[in-house]
């Protein structure tokens, strides 16, 4: 490994300046345009602009897959099983049944809406579970092809931040209570950010129901990538016993998980490994974007569109028909 990453320091250095810069031009930018989008959109640009030699693109092909499989093990810290007794039986149940049929949909919809390689379980699966994080954790066992997840990456942002402003209005006017408009946000929107900002949009109260149902969500990450790891490898083992054996990342994204969620891990530690995660995923998108050419990205982009607003409003409708049970 160190003698790799000696041999494709070009990429691995080009990739950490576009990091660098997003990093720094995301602390100025909307949370919903944060720095793991800036550096994707920044790669795409200057890898379109410029062409790459062959020493400088071994090494971003190198550093989108190794950092990207790297930063799932710090993301893992910032999810929390206390967060599901938090929710109540009742709407972890609704929250659950949504998130489960969502993946599930994702899989088998995906073939049908013809979504280019990985590009529609990727999607489905970030719109069912928290956005960038789950797209990146689920990624590495499904796909090689890089353009897939920067099309997830871009689809899902893009519905996230529509829906964190569409929402709120939305359900002002229905007139619906705290409880429903925070399953509403909570149980839809693709990331945090995007949660709280629709959330605490319509008041404090919604902010806070909005996000702990948010939260549970997070926290059924490491049973979703499961989950959607059997559907993909289902028919293709030879024995039951070869879904448990999952890649280092997943293994350690999970053991993580189980530790933080029994062990009283002091906040400045989960936040600095969360932090560390965010750069690590920064610089791993700014790889792919630098692989990611303009002509497939608006080819593939416009099936992967489609398909997010399908799979982005059938988790509305099962969530308002959930309150209406």
């Amino acid at each position: 490994m160190i003698r790799q990453i000696l041999t494709e320091y070009r990429g691995i250095f080009l990739s950490s300046v576009i990091g660098a810069l997003a990093l720094i031009i995301g602390q100025y930018t909307p949370s919903a345009f944060n720095s793991v989008i800036i550096a994707l959109l920044m790669g795409i640009i200057i890898g379109n602009l410029v062409a790459l030699p062959d020493r400088i693109s071994s090494g971003v092909t190198f550093t989108s897959s190794k950092l990207l499989e790297l930063s799932i093990i710090f993301l893992a810290f910032s999810i929390n099983y206390n967060h599901i007794a938090a929710l109540g039986a009742e709407s972890f149940i609704v929250v659950a049944l949504v998130l489960f049929a969502i993946v599930l949909l994702s899989f088998f919809l995906a073939k049908k809406f013809k979504c280019p390689g990985s590009t529609g379980w990727l999607v489905g699966f970030g719109t069912a579970i928290c956005g960038s994080s789950a797209i990146a954790a689920l990624s590495p066992s499904v796909t090689k092809d890089k353009e897939d997840v920067a099309i997830a990456m871009a689809v899902v942002n893009l519905f996230g931040t529509l829906g964190m402003i569409a929402l709120p209005i939305l359900l002002v006017r229905f007139g619906l209570d705290i409880t429903a408009s925070g399953l509403l946000i909570g149980g839809s929107l693709h990331s945090v950010g995007n949660v709280a900002g629709a959330g605490y949009a319509m008041s404090p109260e919604v902010g806070e129901a909005a996000l702990t149902i948010k939260l549970a969500r997070v926290a059924l990450l490491t049973p979703g990538l499961i989950f959607f790891n059997y559907l993909a490898n289902r028919e293709t083992v030879s024995s039951w016993k070869e879904h448990f054996r999952l890649p280092w990342y997943l293994i350690g994204f999970i053991l993580i998980t189980v530790l933080v969620s029994v062990v009283s891990i002091p906040p400045v530690f989960s936040d600095a490994m969360d932090e560390i995660g965010k750069i690590v995923l920064t610089i791993a998108m700014a790889a792919i974007g630098l692989k990611v050419g303009f002509k497939s990205l608006i080819r593939s982009g416009k099936k992967g569109l489609v398909f997010g607003l399908v799979i982005f409003a059938i988790q509305l409708s099962l969530l308002s028909l959930a309150l209406l049970i």
